[in-house]
């Protein structure tokens, strides 16, 4: 069964820092792992309604940084950072909602606030509207929709947009079904070490899907998938090894040690 990766859940703290004086001393403080004077920095200008500090506060709450973990406080910085329109906070403010941290899990509330953020450009939004748009979750099922965010995501680096694309066009989901397609764009999320997009290559080669069966493929790209700590590639790979002689394990454990981004081996023409 191929993998697809759902809804990032990791908030990522993106330095679009103001000028405020606090909150420059606020963000070295951060840099430095002074997490608590840090706390104390971006605290003076959330409460005068900066909202990069109010989104900084809830990012620190979200993560347990200089203060004790508490995700109904992280809600509510994140969401008065987010009624003024600020990017991060609407993404982050989303993803509490699809997860039911520090509120009940509302997928259309989650769907509202990603619309928002991936509106304004944010990456990790665009890919998780796009997710919600192919599973159905808080918006009707609408992969066309899907696919659009998937690429809007992907133009910004996001790999695990790369993978869930092709997903798409390895189910036909709102395109003609069409592995060749699904290979190039496992492949392009692979190449950037995309655990899930490696199992998938891998999956694919032992398929026979969109390239010819190739076992020793196989076996390479999903131990390079358990490499970077991919539970059911593990497995995969001990399924894979069954129809293997002990040659042709031997010769894909070499190509996987020897493997690095751009190498021609087990490519997809």
């Amino acid at each position: 069964m191929v993998k697809r990766y759902p809804l990032i859940l990791a908030l990522l703290f993106v330095w679009a820092a103001p000028a405020w004086a606090d909150f420059a001393a606020g963000k070295a403080a951060y840099t430095r792992g002074d997490y608590k004077m840090a706390f104390r920095e971006f605290k003076t200008e959330a409460n005068l309604g900066y909202a990069r500090a109010q989104f900084a506060l809830g990012f620190m709450y979200y993560n347990g940084r200089g203060v004790p973990r508490n995700y109904a406080k992280a809600v509510k910085w994140y969401r008065k950072a987010a009624e003024q329109g600020d990017a991060a906070a609407q993404s982050s403010l989303g993803v509490m909602y699809a997860n039911g941290r520090g509120v009940k899990r509302n997928y259309a509330e989650a769907a509202k606030w990603y619309r928002k953020a991936a509106e304004q450009g944010d990456a990790a939004a665009q890919y998780n509207l796009g997710f919600m748009y192919v599973n159905g979750l808080g918006v009707p099922r609408n992969y066309a929709e899907a696919m659009k965010w998937y690429r809007k995501a992907i133009e910004q680096g996001i790999t695990d947009a790369q993978n869930n694309l092709g997903l798409m066009y390895a189910n036909g989901q709102g395109v003609p079904r069409n592995y060749a397609e699904a290979m190039k764009w496992y492949r392009k999320a692979a190449e950037q070490s995309n655990a899930a997009a490696q199992y998938n290559l891998g999956f694919m080669y032992y398929k026979g899907q969109g390239v010819t069966r190739n076992y020793v493929c196989a076996y390479m790209w999903t131990s390079l998938a358990a490499a970077l700590g991919d539970k059911k590639a593990a497995k995969g790979v001990g399924i894979v090894a069954k129809l293997m002689t002990s040659a042709d394990i031997s010769r894909a454990q070499r190509m996987a040690a020897a493997w690095t981004p751009g190498d021609r081996v087990c490519r997809p023409r």
